[in-house]
């Protein structure tokens, strides 16, 4: 296993931590376990050379897949089933009434990794619209830094244990199970998610401010000011009213968050 220099450690976490917000300054163990295997089948002699290249910029689907390595990518449908509910029984019922003129929902997957989060919001969306749904314009934007983890989420193979916790009537609803046993996203729920690559240090120019934003388990590699700077920009880009739900393993900054808290993991901006 080649070693990594505190030098070229330095180097390639600071870069990370200004270009990408992710704080990996006290993750060298991480980083060398991780990165090892990819250097050897790259031919890298060192971890000096890697870094010199990383640092370039030029190579965004190398520096995209040394992210991925680097961040945990484990998702799955229906995790905190307690967001989807007050989506369903608080924001839902809320937004339909808010919009009954123009019948457009404004919603964002922020960090939407391999697209089981996006997808489950489609599949709420078109349980609680029915035979409505049609008439509304509930397009989800989902939004990841990763190319290479876009690719999966607009062509996606999902395994059973990825379901396990939908009921059988969603199972048969709103997937295709393919001869593998995997299965794939029916194309009434795939055709509502837009996908897009966005780093989210970027700021935040989308066409319209959002009713609802989720960015859960994503934060937890930001460290505190890089996070109060990003909800901040999630603030900014939110309608009053708006929701930001985040993951419950995290937690925000009560003297600098923006938002009002509701209740575990989920804040709504003021309505004025």
């Amino acid at each position: 296993m080649l070693a990594l220099t505190d030098a070229d450690f330095n180097r390639l976490h600071t870069y990370i931590k200004a270009n990408y917000g992710i704080d990996l300054s006290k993750k060298k163990q991480l980083i060398v376990s991780r990165l090892s295997n990819t250097l050897a089948s790259r031919g890298y002699r060192s971890f000096s050379e890697y870094v010199d290249e990383i640092l370039t910029g030029r190579d965004k689907e190398m520096v995209t897949s040394m992210l991925n390595k680097l961040t945990t990518n484990y998702t799955y449908f229906l995790r905190e089933e307690a967001h989807f509910q007050f989506l369903q029984n608080t924001v839902l019922p809320e937004l339909a009434k808010k919009h009954a003129r123009d019948k457009t929902l404004s919603i964002w997957s922020a960090g939407c990794s391999s697209g089981e989060e996006p997808y489950t919001i489609s599949m709420y969306l078109k349980e609680f619209f029915g035979s409505q749904a049609n008439s509304w314009d509930t397009r989800i934007l989902a939004t990841d830094i990763s190319q290479q983890i876009l690719n999966k989420a607009r062509n996606p193979v999902y395994r059973e244990e990825s379901l396990e916790r939908l009921s059988s009537s969603w199972k048969q609803k709103y997937f295709v199970k393919n001869k593998d046993n995997t299965y794939t996203i029916a194309r009434v729920i795939k055709q509502n998610v837009i996908f897009q690559t966005f780093n989210l240090m970027n700021p935040i120019r989308f066409r319209r401010p959002f009713d609802l934003i989720f960015c859960r388990n994503v934060m937890i590699y930001f460290d505190q000011a890089t996070k109060d700077a990003l909800v901040q920009r999630f603030y900014d880009a939110t309608v009053p009213g708006g929701y930001l739900l985040i993951g419950h393993s995290e937690g925000l900054n009560k003297a600098a968050c923006p938002y009002e808290y509701l209740m575990p993991a989920i804040y709504q901006k003021t309505r004025r």
